[in-house]
């Protein structure tokens, strides 16, 4: 993905062409090379945050949905005037309405109704149509978010759904894009990465670019302790979004993943003020997972270890939640 503009310049009656990497074509075009930030988790190792909320839809999604899309392009699955659909606990659909805006697609998002309202009003800021659904405990239940955004494309002509949590396209569009660039960012020190499962796409893809450089770094996933994988099948509720293995999905290769954590809703919602108030880190909730379990295992990383905890969204979508 291109970070650089030509541009065009006249001196002395002729055209000279110059480049600047902070001048863009568009938004589009700023998704990615995001900081790498270090934490004092008082670890023996070094420990980074890679700050996700910083792309321009505010998540980690841009990466993902933006090489969906192109991809669903190339290959003449979206067309022009098309429409987007595809469900979403806000992130995705954040980031589907913002490509949709850029490229003229009219975008329907299928959203859980705990979603926060800092999502909903972006997603319509966008022009997004949002479909709000109740919350279920099974992904196949027909008036799930995911089976509404199902029921969607198979009725509205021309459509295309993304569908983040069967296409394994999700996960290649992490391998191609965020492993690459944490590997570049480390310097190809890194020994231990950390993040949320959800659709599985981030940990799959970056694991399995990881483990092809160098196959003992150590993959460690963090699950919300009550989702559909923790409890074997008989899934409870919980507060936390952009996080939680709730199916079994294509997308998810548990063969790249060394650990995977279950964190409780209260450890995670009450890191979001040491986020904050100790760090000056305003994080999101699975950030939030992310940090807490992070924390506790960098207890025991080696001297010469170099963590990287993927920070996938801001707390600032989730303000109204009342959670600080």
């Amino acid at each position: 993905m291109s970070q650089t503009l030509v541009v065009s310049h006249k001196h002395n009656n002729s055209n000279h062409l110059t480049t600047s990497p902070l001048m863009l074509g568009s938004i589009l075009d700023a998704i990615g090379n995001t900081p790498l930030v270090q934490i004092d988790f008082q670890s023996p190792g070094q420990v980074y945050a890679k700050l996700e909320y910083l792309n321009p839809g505010g998540s980690v999604k841009d990466r993902s949905a933006h090489f969906m899309i192109e991809y669903a392009e190339k290959h003449g699955l979206l067309k022009p005037g098309g429409t987007i659909i595809d469900a979403s606990s806000g992130n995705h659909g954040i980031s589907l309405a913002l490509i949709g805006a850029i490229k003229g697609y009219s975008v329907i998002i299928s959203a859980s109704e705990k979603i926060s309202k800092e999502k909903l009003d972006t997603m319509r800021a966008y022009g997004a149509e949002v479909r709000m659904c109740p919350s279920t405990k099974f992904i196949d239940d027909p008036e799930s978010y995911h089976s509404v955004a199902k029921q969607l494309a198979a009725e509205i002509p021309n459509s295309f759904m993304p569908n983040q949590y069967f296409n394994a396209t999700n996960a290649l569009a992490h391998y191609t894009l965020l492993g690459p660039e944490l590997w570049k960012q480390s310097n190809g020190k890194i020994t231990h990465f950390f993040t949320a499962a959800g659709t599985g796409g981030t940990i799959s893809g970056v694991g399995k670019f990881l483990k092809e450089k160098n196959n003992s770094i150590q993959v460690i996933g963090f699950d919300t302790a009550t989702s559909y994988r923790a409890t074997k099948g008989n899934p409870q509720p919980y507060k936390l979004e952009g996080i939680g293995i709730d199916f079994d999905s294509p997308v998810m290769d548990y063969s790249v993943i060394d650990t995977m954590i279950p964190i409780a809703d209260t450890d995670a919602l009450s890191m979001l003020k040491t986020l904050a108030k100790r760090h000056g880190i305003m994080a999101g909730l699975s950030s939030a997972a992310v940090a807490y379990g992070t924390q506790e295992y960098a207890r025991t990383l080696p001297k010469d270890a170099v963590a990287i905890m993927i920070f996938g969204d801001s707390g600032r979508a989730y303000l109204s939640k009342n959670l600080y």
